[in-house]
């Protein structure tokens, strides 16, 4: 008995270092922040809305919540509402009884079912139907539901996460999404933030994904060079975590010995997307576009930041999505001096 015990006591230890809220990697304030307010209605029953940019990591906050939770030994049960056919999400959250529709040969229990005792993780909730919606919001309200089909009451014995990457509170008024549901469901909103907002928490993430994706691919000890991660800073990282993971696992099939080069990354340097932002110029075409290094497209980003906060370093600075700081070395480096009455740059000639 006291050797299952402790068994029982190092699976938890293990789930609360891999999906616990110790396992989120970075020390950002605005990711402390969310944080915190999911630590405290973790131990809660209230239902959670994560809100947030697509690769911001919800559903990874989603199971620290659920592991901080009384219902952490039940199953958490996820469903990505926005990766099936309009026609099946009913069946996927509710199950189905046999025969109640062409090709359902055996009854299917739903997700809720499946989730009973612990928590259901509703990803991209904003794009459930209509119908689905009503369905939804009478098992919120009741705690009850009968798969599709069938007639037996169930209980709906969950906990329930959504998440969603759309801003729900527009397509509450543009009528896409029920009022009613929405106030169940974001009764205690956490919005994470995205990579760009978040500094250099992005070396942090990328140190601890070169090291798990390089034991998984058997390289020994990868590391990046100095360029490599001053371009990890500079980079603007629009599809966020699931775009820096996806960047590593190119760069360590490309690199041949351990060290991993700026060229291995596959990614160019660019300011973070900024709707009162302007556009940027068209790159030139032709051969000049290949023979721009990694240096030259940083320091020109670099100018075109300055220029549109007309020299004012700070807001230069938060544009790119670096600390002033890191701005500082990098105007050194590259020789680029500032007149702020005129918002253009002054290219130190030697």
């Amino acid at each position: 008995m006291a050797q299952g015990m402790s068994s029982a006591a190092s699976l938890r230890t293990a789930l609360d270092d891999r999906f616990g809220f110790d396992g989120i990697i970075g020390h950002s304030p605005k990711l402390i922040a969310a944080i915190d307010a999911a630590r405290k209605v973790a131990a809660t029953a209230t239902t959670v809305l994560l809100t947030g940019e697509s690769g911001t990591g919800k559903e990874v906050l989603a199971q620290a919540i659920h592991q901080g939770s009384a219902r952490a030994d039940g199953p958490f049960v996820a469903l990505n509402c926005a990766a099936l056919p309009e026609t099946l999400v009913e069946s996927e959250l509710f199950g189905h009884e046999r025969g109640a529709f062409t090709g359902a040969d055996r009854l299917k229990r739903g997700r809720f079912e499946l989730a009973a005792g612990g928590t259901l993780f509703l990803d991209e909730v904003g794009e459930l139907t209509p119908a689905v919606q009503a369905k939804l919001l009478r098992v919120l309200q009741e705690r009850q539901y009968e798969r599709v089909g069938g007639t037996t009451t169930l209980e709906a014995d969950v906990r329930l996460i959504a998440a969603t990457n759309r801003e729900l509170e527009r397509a509450v008024a543009d009528g896409r999404f029920r009022e009613d549901l929405y106030y169940r469901v974001a009764v205690f909103p956490v919005h994470l933030p995205t990579l760009r907002e978040r500094g250099e928490d992005v070396l942090l993430l990328a140190d601890h994904l070169v090291r798990e994706l390089g034991a998984r691919m058997e390289r020994r000890q990868p590391r990046f060079s100095d360029e490599a991660r001053e371009l990890l800073l500079a980079h603007s990282w629009p599809g966020n975590v699931r775009e820096l993971q996806n960047a590593i696992e190119r760069a360590l099939v490309l690199a041949e010995g351990a060290l991993i080069s700026a060229e291995h990354l596959g990614i160019a340097s660019r300011p973070p997307r900024d709707a009162t932002t302007a556009p940027r110029p068209a790159p030139p075409k032709g051969d000049a576009a290949t023979t721009l290094t990694i240096a030259a497209q940083e320091k020109r980003v670099i100018v075109e930041a300055l220029q549109r906060t007309q020299g004012h370093h700070a807001r230069a600075a938060a544009l790119l999505g670096l600390t002033r700081f890191q701005l500082y070395g990098r105007l050194k480096r590259y020789q680029i001096e500032v007149d702020r009455r005129l918002g253009a740059d002054l290219t130190k000639r030697n």
